[in-house]
């Protein structure tokens, strides 16, 4: 990478991390990493995050413009191109002409007809459950290079903390609230049986495997008797 891009990332992701040190959603963070992709890219005219779920369901976030939405869905509808490709398996993918890209030829055709002629795709990450995808298209045919591909990159490491940040976030939070639950069904138990805390913990453990249900979610109901649900 040639010295002023360089320094010109090192300044954008020194601005993201301190930016990311206040309280801001996973959505406001992936949006400016889109946006310093789209800044810092020459080649790339228009950028986005493609995020795949279990299932096939899929996210098309953060685009800078109307353009990574649209071929999202063609992705998706077709079931092959280059920003699937590279959430789910492929670490970097970049198609020089899509007027000439055998790989994926009904998205490569599909991509030509908007106007798309050259892209870059780089994972974000793949966890059990989502896979996603930091992806910059341009008008311009052989607009991507391998400074482009380190940019992507290391845009892509920060966004994919950001995501993962916050779904530990998310499973801490549901943590702490199954805890309290639990915790509130005990205490119920406790006081309608006369037992110690021990027994009443067996006895919801007992329940959960009796119904077959989630002991969170016998609890809850535990819970509900007491409320007069």
């Amino acid at each position: 990478m040639t010295p002023p891009r360089t320094h010109e990332l090192a300044e954008r992701m020194a601005e993201l991390a301190r930016a990311s040190a206040s309280p801001r959603t996973v959505e406001d963070v992936i949006k400016d990493v889109t946006e310093t992709a789209r800044e810092l890219m020459p080649g790339a005219d228009t950028v986005g995050v493609l995020m795949i779920g279990k299932g096939g369901q899929f996210e098309s976030l953060a685009g800078t413009s109307e353009l990574p939405h649209i071929l999202d869905e063609v992705q998706m509808q077709f079931g092959e191109g280059p920003c699937v490709e590279a959430a789910l398996n492929e670490l970097v993918l970049r198609t020089d002409d899509f007027r000439t890209e055998d790989r994926w030829p009904l998205y490569a055709a599909a991509a030509v007809e908007h106007g798309v002629l050259s892209g870059l795709s780089i994972k974000l990450y793949t966890a059990d459950r989502t896979a996603g995808a930091l992806n910059m298209f341009s008008f311009k045919p052989r607009a991507f290079d391998p400074d482009d591909e380190i940019i992507g990159t290391v845009l892509a490491a920060h966004a994919a903390a950001a995501i993962l940040a916050s779904r530990e976030g998310e499973q801490l939070k549901s943590a702490i609230s199954t805890r309290d639950r639990i915790g509130q069904a005990k205490g119920i138990i406790m006081e309608r049986y006369g037992v110690d805390e021990v027994r009443a913990f067996d006895m919801l453990k007992q329940l959960s495997q009796d119904s077959n249900v989630r002991l969170a979610d016998v609890a809850q109901r535990v819970i509900d008797t007491r409320n007069g649900n």
